[in-house]
């Protein structure tokens, strides 16, 4: 084995991990014969591959990184919560809930994005657009996150130059993704899933042995004499904190695109049980492993937390209790399991973003008559570019946590209503649909200017901007004009065929 001069972790585990998703790309090309195949793998994705892919696209960087090490520091043992959130109702019910009706609709439906379904279920080009450029705009943000939590890591490790990392990281990713879509991209899920499991199951071991913490008995007593309040069921932090970021990250998931086009591309309604277990275990063990992790950090750091470059920072907490903790090979495992959660998330939320722009406006909007080898190319153009852009914003000074809270409120703010209630519920209307959005883009941007997108205040704005829609979108369907049975029909009547949106 061969071990930089500085001590930090084999460099051959990086170049090895970094290989294997090039020739998984390489090989994923010939697969890709159309538009269909790039995004959704023919609908043909396997329940565990599905399931992966969805545990692997939840959590990234951003969890490990931005929020484990926040909440964990900051809420104690109620940091929990969130662990039985992610898992009940952002995987298990996520699954049971709305797996098996957005793949026989949007199947039925021939639709191959949330815009797409959107417009169809409410026969509207406009909504089309305006929910296409939310996704494309606002996931920038969230895939910056991503980069950031990836960069402070790598750096805390290696001791290498931030922006160098990203521009690395950036690069691989881009070239599996334009390579061989979500074929490649589920196959790679499915390796980076099982380095994840084995990543945390080793990172727990490890921390909970160290001298610092003293084994698992010895955690709730160290805690309790920092701050008694650490090991209440709710934390310093309060329950309206608590309560907002288990509804942010687990909620949430519901109008991400990213997530719900596992749903999408997994291979049969019978497929979506299995892959509900499967996706629930994934996420019990990797959202417990870091956030416990998160608030075992207390202990290494009791009064404050580390700084970067001289200013306090959560986004380091995480790097610096590994670093101290793990032996060089764990250390290198950690780093690849960090890595591929990542890179995951990136390459779906790579597919959300341009598939919002080429299928949604381009081909959706104005040049219907694409050829489809053209529209590929267009995709892959679009990956491209949408990585370069979710490069610059994550060099500039913004925590992992206030991005990805934008991102999420806003987005699923906007999508979750209109998607959950178009898949269960004929009454709602266009004019509702309208309505929950409005509130969502304005809860989100008070909460921006008034904060100063502090990164304490923005998950509770941003989990405000995805529950309060839920309650505007109803009742404003029921004071407005309904859809015609006719219309229904389309979206809920199994022999009906689809029609093109109206503006």
């Amino acid at each position: 084995m061969v071990v930089w001069k500085d001590g930090s972790m084999y460099l051959y585990f990086i170049i090895g991990y970094v290989l294997v998703i090039a020739l998984i790309g390489l090989a994923s090309m010939s697969r890709v014969k159309g538009v269909s195949d790039f995004f959704l793998a023919g609908r043909s994705v396997n329940p565990w591959m599905s399931a992966f892919s969805y545990g692997t696209a939840y959590f990234s960087a951003v969890l490990f990184i931005g929020y484990a090490g926040n909440t964990g520091w900051n809420f104690g043992i109620s940091a929990l919560w969130v662990v039985f959130g992610n898992t009940f109702v952002g995987s298990f019910l996520a699954w049971k809930v709305l797996g098996p009706r957005t793949r026989e609709m949007t199947s039925r439906l021939n639709a191959t994005t949330m815009p797409e379904f959107i417009g169809i279920r409410y026969q509207s080009r406009s909504l089309k657009i305006v929910t296409a450029l939310i996704i494309f705009i606002f996931l920038i943000p969230y895939s910056a996150s991503v980069y950031k939590g990836l960069g402070y890591l790598f750096e805390q490790v290696f001791g290498l130059p931030n922006e160098i990392i990203l521009l690395v990281i950036a690069f691989f990713t881009a070239f599996y993704l334009v390579l061989g879509g979500y074929v490649a991209s589920a196959k790679i899920d499915f390796i980076q899933g099982i380095i994840m499991i084995i990543g945390v199951i080793l990172m727990l071991s490890y921390i909970i042995s160290h001298p610092n913490v003293g084994g698992l008995s010895n955690v709730f007593s160290s805690l309790e004499q920092i701050d008694a309040r650490l090991i209440k069921p709710i934390g310093p932090q309060g329950l309206l904190a608590t309560l907002s970021l288990v509804t942010l990250t687990s909620l949430g998931t519901w109008g991400l695109p990213q997530m719900v086009h596992k749903f999408y591309s997994i291979r049969d309604e019978r497929s979506v049980n299995a892959a509900k277990w499967v996706s629930t275990g994934f996420a019990l063990l990797i959202t417990f492993g870091a956030y416990y992790t998160g608030i075992i950090s207390r202990l290494f750091y009791p009064d404050s937390m580390p700084s970067f470059k001289g200013v306090v920072n959560s986004d380091v907490l995480i790097p610096k209790v590994l670093t101290q903790t793990l032996p060089e090979a764990v250390l290198g495992v950690i780093l690849i399991l960090v890595l591929s959660a990542s890179m995951s998330t990136l390459a779906s939320l790579v597919l959300a973003s341009s598939s919002a722009i080429s299928m949604d406006l381009i081909r959706g909007v104005f040049h219907p008559d694409i050829s489809n080898k053209k529209l590929t190319l267009l995709t892959r153009v679009l990956c491209l570019l949408f990585v370069a852009l979710s490069y610059i914003i994550a060099v500039l000074p913004n925590p992992v946590m206030t991005l990805a809270s934008i991102s999420w409120g806003t987005v699923s703010g906007c999508l979750l209503a209109p998607y959950l209630y178009g898949l269960f519920w004929g009454k709602t209307t266009k004019t509702g649909v309208w309505a929950g959005i409005a509130t969502a883009c304005c809860i989100m941007i008070c909460g921006a200017v008034y904060t100063k997108m502090d990164a304490t205040w923005m998950p509770i704005f941003s989990a405000m901007s995805i529950i309060v829609p839920l309650l505007i979108v109803p009742l404003v369907s029921l004071v407005t004009q309904p859809y015609g049975k006719m219309d229904l029909d389309l979206s809920y009547d199994f022999s009906a065929t689809q029609v093109e949106p109206e503006s």
